[in-house]
């Protein structure tokens, strides 16, 4: 009999019951495997890997309550209906049946994914978690071409632009970005909607080249679920400013393709109109305050300053709401216009370009900065900075306003810090990110502390030095102790020794009984019995001087290591494999930036060389 013989008619058990292949689940839905795809994409439903893959390793394996999940989605007979649809018109063409055809091609079966939305995210703030991916999608199709070929179609293309300016308008009238880096790829920007973070990435305003490799139809599938996605959050988002949704734009910015400005100036009307209404509720409230009962004094009033109390944003979006206030930037033709715009007024600046239907022309007297990627200019004026694009992202990074000295037209820039890595969690610290500290300390009328001090150390210099002197004379006695309890552990290793020695030795049978017994009672005997009995005696000055210098040899760092490794024989083995993998990663980013600071010295070298030639 074989040894996975089942007899017929027995329930299948384990791995073999709870999963199913994907040409299984196909053969089990009755559908294709292109609609397969589109519902597991639309649902959620992802491939497992069971450890014992019944069927081999070849195979790709769901889990079979998924495939349950599936088989009852209304969804899965609306696309059987399309495709009866389909069928209908195809044979209706094939019978050149025209009119029939006609009439069959005005009642085209369409599906929404509005329920499937809602099952998938019960909360809002289940939505927001899972944005990073939707926006990052949306971002670069809306930076797309559209192809026919690959079915890329340009309603499409300009809905995802629509979705993606909505969020950046939103972004930016709420002022909740909080980072933004230049990269290779293109812009990574992260904002903090509701206390979650949301990350994406956006490409170059370039020319996108279409990789042949790519499959189209499973981008465009995820991409129809993420337009509904980002419309629902786009409409709960504007619903909480008290905006409508979709924004009604102006047709001639919208021509002009000044879509972002649109927008913005969309919701600054919108919030004149609030205002002003505001207003007039505040002074029908006043007047309405003499008829209220005496023991109520401004209640209505209360009530309002508690609505307003509720909108109060928090330390870091005022921050960041007043970091460009009052500043004015004109962008230069060269420069990616809406990146700039976006970001600008995300952090409290006005911004106009040169263009059509930019709020003002460049020759406006209350300019600060005027923000151009060109070597040379036509006109200069005097009552402003040029500074290079990267000025903008460096200052929205660090809080401040940096100076403008690096960042001058024609000026090699200083490095780009991306404000995602940790560097002092990471053991280096790049050199201009140190002056950035600097700066920021001094924006905040601070003094940096010494290596190891606190800031709280710096307001009285004498309890700074106390303090020192205390910490001096607790590690000297730290290390006098553990010099100490070495000197003790190597006198008990010489003790055990002595005494293994003792064990072993056989005393001479030509002794009598009474050297025997002067021994025991510690009496003067010879000096060949006293040598076979030192172990009862104290330790001799050169058994001392032997353990004092063994001590020396042995390093507090060996004594460390000696103790990590009696802790790492009594832990688990997935406690011991978690600790080498801590222990590999620490020797990896130790090697990281070992390597950082030799490149940071030969650069340097280089240089002072370079200068003295």
């Amino acid at each position: 009999m074989p040894k996975h013989y089942r007899p017929a008619g027995k329930k299948k058990e384990g791995n073999a019951a709870r999963y199913i292949t994907r040409s299984q689940a196909v053969k089990y839905l009755q559908v294709s495997l292109s609609v397969f795809r589109r519902l597991c994409i639309f649902k959620g439903v992802f491939p497992r890997d069971p450890k014992k893959k019944v069927k081999g390793n070849h195979h790709t394996y769901y889990h079979m309550k998924d495939i349950l999940f599936l088989k009852h989605e209304p969804l899965l007979d609306k696309f059987r209906e399309m495709r009866a649809y389909e069928k209908k018109v195809k044979k209706a063409v094939s019978k050149k049946n025209k009119d029939l055809a006609e009439r069959l091609l005005t009642r085209k079966p369409t599906y929404t994914l509005d329920m499937l939305i809602r099952e998938r995210y019960p909360k809002f703030i289940d939505a927001l978690r899972d944005l990073d991916d939707c926006l990052t999608m949306v971002h670069l199709f809306a930076a797309l071409p559209a192809i026919e070929r690959e079915n890329i179609q340009a309603e499409r293309i300009h809905n995802c632009r629509g979705l993606s300016l909505e969020w950046q308008a939103y972004i930016s009238r709420t002022h909740k970005l909080r980072k933004a880096f230049i990269s290779v790829k293109g812009i990574y920007y992260q904002a903090e909607v509701e206390g979650q973070k949301v990350t994406w990435l956006t490409p170059h305003a370039l020319q996108q080249v279409m990789p042949q490799d790519v499959d189209y139809k499973i981008m465009l599938t995820f991409l129809e679920f993420y337009e509904t996605l980002l419309g629902f959050v786009n409409l709960r988002l504007y619903h909480s400013i008290k905006l409508k949704y979709p924004p009604i734009l102006d047709p001639r910015l919208k021509a002009l393709a000044a879509d972002l400005y649109a927008l913005t100036r969309y919701a600054d009307a919108k919030d004149r109109a609030i205002g002003a209404n505001d207003e007039e509720s505040e002074l029908r409230l006043a007047q309405l305050q003499d008829q209220l009962p005496a023991n109520e004094p401004g209640a209505l009033m209360h009530l309002v300053e508690n609505v307003a109390d509720d909108n109060e944003d928090d330390e870091e979006t005022i921050a960041c709401k007043t970091l460009f206030q009052n500043k004015t930037f004109f962008l230069g033709r060269e420069v990616p216009r809406e990146s700039l715009m976006f970001v600008i007024t995300a952090f409290g600046g006005v911004v106009s370009w040169d263009g059509d239907g930019a709020p003002f022309d460049e020759s406006n007297q209350d300019i600060n900065y005027q923000i151009v990627d060109r070597p040379t200019q036509s006109h200069r004026f005097i009552s402003r900075d040029y500074v290079q694009p990267q000025w903008v992202f460096d200052c929205i990074n660090a809080r401040i306003i940096l100076p403008t000295e690096e960042y001058m037209v024609g000026k090699v820039l200083p490095p780009h810090l991306s404000p995602f890595v940790d560097n002092e969690a990471e053991g280096y610290v790049p050199e201009y990110g140190e002056t950035i500290k600097r700066l920021q300390a001094a924006a905040r009328k601070e003094i940096l502390p010494m290596p190891g001090g606190e800031h709280d150390d710096l307001e009285n210099a004498q309890n700074l030095l106390a303090e020192g002197i205390n910490d001096r004379t607790k590690a000297k006695a730290a290390a006098e102790k553990k010099q100490k309890m070495a000197l003790h552990e190597k006198q008990y290793h010489q003790e055990l020794k002595k005494e293994l020695e003792v064990m072993q030795y056989t005393p001479d049978p030509n002794i009598d009984d009474d050297v025997k017994s002067n021994v025991e009672e510690n009496t003067d005997v010879d000096d060949d019995v006293k040598s076979n009995f030192e172990e009862n005696t104290d330790v001799d000055d050169d058994v001392k001087s032997n353990v004092e210098e063994n001590t020396d040899d042995v390093s507090p760092e060996q004594l460390i290591k000696d103790y990590e490794n009696m802790a790492m024989v009594s832990m688990s083995r997935n406690k011991r494999r978690l600790y080498e993998a801590i222990k590999i990663s620490q020797a990896r980013k130790k090697a990281n930036v070992e390597t950082l600071e030799r490149r940071k010295k030969n650069i340097q070298k280089n240089i002072r060389l370079k200068d003295g030639i």
